[in-house]
């Protein structure tokens, strides 16, 4: 249920701390009080004065979502303060997205990580940034038109991507992913990304057809992957995958598998390098 006391003191805060220069309109005449004018808000909004003004007066209408989101962008509100002012409103805040955007502060931790390959990827498998381990035994990222970057896509579409695991393995790997983007699907499946994916992943593959219409659909959070490298041999790994808070960007990383020699191959990997090895997709 709406909190009117709560959304009336919280437009009012948010408003009194934001100054004209912020959301680029002129200081004008000396101002009274702190902060933008009520009709400032309105209108940076797209709504009335008065509408705006009967909000902080803990009155008039039940706010709608599009109103909500509106005031969420005129008041330059984070993630965390807009959802706390969709919950005033009674209303259940939009799923959270990172994007594209990786945070300084998960790039400098991922760069300590030197003695295990890690992917930093989308909920749709895009390959952001991956770390020299992941280019040496998992293939360098690929880039340029298209999706050359995209696991899924590549594994359902280009035949070499799936060279560096055993054949054996493909039928499972082909399962996992398909449940994945299934589930990414179900949670977001209006947007424009999902829907161009997987509207070329049916016109572009039959064995994805085919396993998309099992309906399965699980989120990928542990695997077991065995890796063939050229150098070293096969390699085996297990891959944790962890999310960002907006869960739309995953963090893998391929650890050794205990009572294996894969940490000892990893670290010879590590000093050969990417040399001589072609580029591939995983995961």
């Amino acid at each position: 249920m709406i909190d009117r006391a709560g959304l009336a003191d919280f437009l009012r805060r948010r408003r009194e701390l934001l100054r004209p220069a912020d959301v680029g309109l002129p200081d004008g005449s000396r101002r009274r009080t702190p902060g933008l004018r009520r009709e400032e808000v309105g209108q940076l909004a797209g709504m009335s004065a008065d509408y705006y003004s009967r909000l902080e007066q803990r009155r008039g209408a039940h706010p709608s979502e599009p109103i909500v989101a509106s005031l969420a962008r005129a008041l330059r509100l984070d993630l965390d303060e807009r959802d706390h002012l969709y919950h005033l409103a009674g209303l259940t805040p939009p799923g959270r997205r990172a994007g594209r955007h990786i945070s300084p502060a998960l790039l400098a931790l991922l760069d300590r990580l030197t003695d295990v390959p890690i992917v930093i990827s989308t909920d749709l498998d895009e390959v952001l940034w991956q770390n020299s381990l992941a280019d040496a035994v998992l293939g360098q990222r690929e880039s340029g038109a298209g999706r050359p970057s995209n696991i899924t896509w590549r594994w359902f579409t280009v035949p070499e991507t799936r060279t560096i695991f055993p054949e054996e393995d493909w039928a499972g790997h082909g399962a996992a992913h398909v449940a994945d983007l299934r589930a990414t699907y179900s949670r977001r499946a209006g947007d424009v990304d999902v829907a161009e994916l997987l509207r070329d992943l049916i016109a572009g593959s039959e064995e994805f057809r085919t396993l998309w219409a099992r309906h399965e659909v699980a989120v990928r959070r542990f695997a077991r992957k065995n890796v063939l490298h050229p150098e070293v041999g096969l390699l085996e790994l297990t891959c944790e995958v962890l999310f960002t808070p907006e869960e739309d960007l995953r963090v893998r990383a391929f650890l050794p598998v205990e009572g294996t020699d894969a940490a000892e191959k990893l670290e010879l990997v590590r000093v050969i390098g990417t040399q001589s090895f072609r580029g591939a997709e995983h995961a």
